[in-house]
């Protein structure tokens, strides 16, 4: 007697279309066209969420450049300076003082001058 795979195809079609929903034209209700579309889609997200640091790092640079045509230096000598005189200070922090706090992001532009 053979055994037909009847309720696992059901259950694993399913699983598929769960995924789908809310694709347009037959991506959410064909089997195939939903599949290869879930399966693409996993692909996009596992790419962009690596493209989202690269994206943030980016606006941070932009932010911390900004703030220091504001105070008179550009961004690669503010950031030389920094690491000469050994201030471990990451692009997220620096980029969020610049938006927050001005005159703090101003102090340490002034530290930098200095050297």
């Amino acid at each position: 007697m053979r055994i037909k795979a009847g309720k696992t195809t059901r259950k694993r079609h399913k699983k598929y279309l769960k995924q789908a929903k809310g694709y347009r034209m037959g991506k959410h209700a064909l089997y195939r066209h939903a599949r290869e579309q879930v399966e693409k889609s996993g692909q996009y997200a596992y790419r962009d969420r690596r493209q989202k640091k690269r994206d943030m790092r980016s606006l941070w640079v932009t932010r911390i450049g900004a703030a220091c045509r504001l105070n008179g230096i550009s961004y690669s000598k503010f950031i030389k300076e920094m690491r000469g005189q050994n201030v471990v200070i990451d692009r997220k922090m620096l980029s969020e003082l610049a938006i927050s706090t001005p005159e703090d992001f101003a102090k340490l532009v002034g530290l930098a001058k200095e050297h």
